[in-house]
């Protein structure tokens, strides 16, 4: 059991960041990177439900340490969908400033995803001390 929900959690995961990388190939157009970026998003936040289940992961969500990050990442998930979405049935002076709405929703999504990333480490035993030391090594400016 717990084999299969860890090939489910890496499965989602790696589907979730193979979307995030591709969607650098649709960079410059911020309303297609918008939504392939936000999939990403979506697919690597269900990943870590195959690790601890949907009902738990969503009641430590909205625990009130994390409830503010969660509010901030999932309103922007919202928002950049919902831009993207309206795209093509918008005036060309609205799409400029769409543009503009999903690059904003973006910063504020990946400022989520930073969160995210460090609250996905807390399921994996020792995971968010592994990582911080391997950050201290790579960006330490002592020899």
């Amino acid at each position: 059991m717990k084999k299969q929900r860890f090939y489910g959690f890496a499965i989602c995961l790696s589907a979730g960041l193979t979307c995030t990388l591709l969607s650098m190939l649709v960079f410059f157009n911020p309303v297609k990177f918008g939504i392939t970026f936000t999939l990403g998003n979506l697919m690597a936040l269900g990943s870590t439900a195959f690790l601890i289940g949907p009902q738990r992961q969503v009641t430590m969500m909205l625990d009130p340490a994390r409830i503010y990050a969660t509010a901030l990442y999932l309103a922007s998930i919202i928002i950049a969908l919902r831009i993207g979405n309206f795209q093509s049935i918008v005036e060309e002076e609205e799409v400029v400033r769409n543009k503009l709405l999903t690059l904003l929703a973006i910063i504020l999504e990946f400022s989520g995803l930073i969160w995210y990333a460090k609250y996905s480490l807390s399921y994996i035993p020792f995971a968010r001390a592994m990582v911080s030391k391997v950050f201290m090594t790579c960006f330490d400016t002592e020899f």
